[in-house]
């Protein structure tokens, strides 16, 4: 077999970390959808959340979101 075999921990240690970061992104991209205003256009966020992993939705929160 070619490339990087996964044990049964290692799956189990990697989940969360794959589970938290789709429902980040889920709820980020649900808000990005529903806020008016952002710092920023919108499309660039978008893709911010969709490509840059764990940390784009994070980045989106902290930074991109405007606070009324």
């Amino acid at each position: 077999m070619n490339g990087i075999a996964l044990d049964s921990t290692t799956v189990m240690l990697l989940m969360p970390i794959a589970i938290i970061q789709i429902i980040l992104a889920i709820v980020a991209l649900i808000d990005l959808v529903r806020t008016e205003e952002t710092y920023g256009p919108k499309w660039m966020w978008l893709l911010i959340i969709l490509f840059i992993s764990l940390f784009g939705p994070i980045l989106y929160f902290t930074i991109g979101r405007r606070s009324y």
